[in-house]
């Protein structure tokens, strides 16, 4: 999948593809004013909290560093039948916001189709799985105090401006769930100065940050951060964990009555790491993804004239002679070696017009796409889903 978003995230940090990611500090510049307007602007992000019925801590909202409660802006929405449904109180979010405050909306992929695109195409790409949240502010507030993230994180300023203190790490790659707390920041600095509209900065894992709006006067800042999470060898070790449960020898109890031994635990551990390297942990992890959401087709509403590849990570294409092959999400689908003309551009992860296409790759086309949509590895491309493509990733059949 090809996504105007990702080549233009590898252009401002100079990056030559994934191998990049994590590997340091960096920052840059968008030139193309009109796609950061396209990812998300302060309207539209409240406008998705003002037709939804959120939550913390899917939507927070923080004045001077301090989380506010949400019952100073969530109200019950009472139905007709008395049912109560939580909304947020736009009058009082607004005065919030006009006083000064953040905005945080976490997994904005969920609740808007340009967020859950851009983070598929940031998943095939870096073949891990990214969220996207947005962090609105107004006038001078203030945002988090200085922390760090067990994840890498890709930021795109995306209006207005603030101002960003990076540190470098106080503990090589620190994880979420660690043997070591990681409470005490670094003293390097390796970059401060402010984030304007069109920046991109990439903070590895580990390292300290700060944003804030404090002395900049009334004004606005929009950012979302793609948070990107690797597999680390702890993951794998994790993994290794459940699969031991297949031999019995990891079955048996540890014995301390009769002098606990490893009576060859040691020895099958070890054949296990062999047997199960990393790699294999990190195909299987794509595998074991779920099918993500997405509208079911239903043929009441019409027929099925246009497709797209919707798995959290690209499907395998496997050719096997006479059958070929997709793997995803843990299902394994056999076609005739005729379908792969029709298979190539469906999984493509870009849009297929079925019509369009049955004159490029053959009329199996319509068919291939409707087993695919009815074992839910593509969906279909309605216009509420079309948002998110449309000028950002071009259509297969061009």
């Amino acid at each position: 999948m090809d996504h105007r978003l990702v080549s233009a995230i590898e252009t401002a940090l100079g990056w030559s593809g994934v191998q990049d990611l994590g590997k340091g500090f960096v920052r840059g510049s968008m030139e193309d004013m009109e796609l950061v307007s396209r990812i998300l602007s302060p309207n539209r992000m409240l406008d998705i909290a003002m037709r939804r019925s959120l939550n913390r801590p899917q939507f927070r909202l923080f004045r001077e560093s301090e989380e506010v409660h949400p019952a100073v802006y969530f109200t019950d929405s009472i139905s007709p039948r008395g049912q109560s449904i939580p909304m947020v109180n736009m009058h009082s979010l607004g005065r919030l916001l006009r006083e000064g405050a953040t905005v945080i909306l976490d997994q904005a992929n969920v609740f808007d189709p340009t967020m859950e695109v851009a983070c598929r195409a940031l998943q095939w790409w870096s073949r891990e799985r990214v969220q996207v949240n947005a962090y609105l502010t107004t006038n001078e507030a203030s945002g988090f105090p200085l922390h760090w993230d067990d994840h890498d994180v890709v930021i795109v300023q995306l209006a207005g401006e603030k101002e960003w203190e990076v540190r470098g790490t106080s503990r090589k790659v620190p994880m979420y769930r660690d043997a070591d707390p990681n409470s005490t920041p670094s003293e390097e600095i390796i970059w401060s100065g402010v984030m304007k509209t069109g920046d991109v900065m990439h903070i590895p894992r580990g390292h300290w940050h700060q944003a804030t709006r404090n002395g900049q006067g009334s004004g606005k800042s929009l950012h979302v951060t793609f948070g990107i999470t690797k597999r680390t060898g702890a993951s794998w070790l994790a993994w290794l964990g459940d699969w031991c449960r297949e031999s019995e020898i990891f079955r048996h109890d540890l014995d301390r009555a009769n002098g606990v031994g490893d009576n060859g635990l040691v020895k099958a551990a070890a054949l296990l790491a062999q047997e199960r390297p990393p790699v294999d942990f990190l195909d299987a992890y794509e595998q074991e993804m779920p099918l993500p959401r997405h509208v079911p087709f239903l043929e009441t509403f019409g027929p099925l004239d246009a497709v797209v590849c919707t798995t959290h990570f690209r499907p395998q294409i496997r050719e096997n002679g006479e059958t070929v092959e997709v793997m995803a999400s843990g299902k394994k689908l056999t076609f005739t070696a005729k379908a792969l003309p029709a298979l190539r551009p469906l999984l493509s992860g870009k849009p297929v017009h079925l019509e369009q296409a049955a004159g490029v790759v053959g009329t199996e086309v319509a068919e291939v796409a409707r087993i695919l949509v009815e074992e839910e590895v593509c969906a279909p491309f309605t216009p509420e889903l079309s948002s998110g493509y449309t000028g950002l990733v071009t259509s297969a059949i061009s």
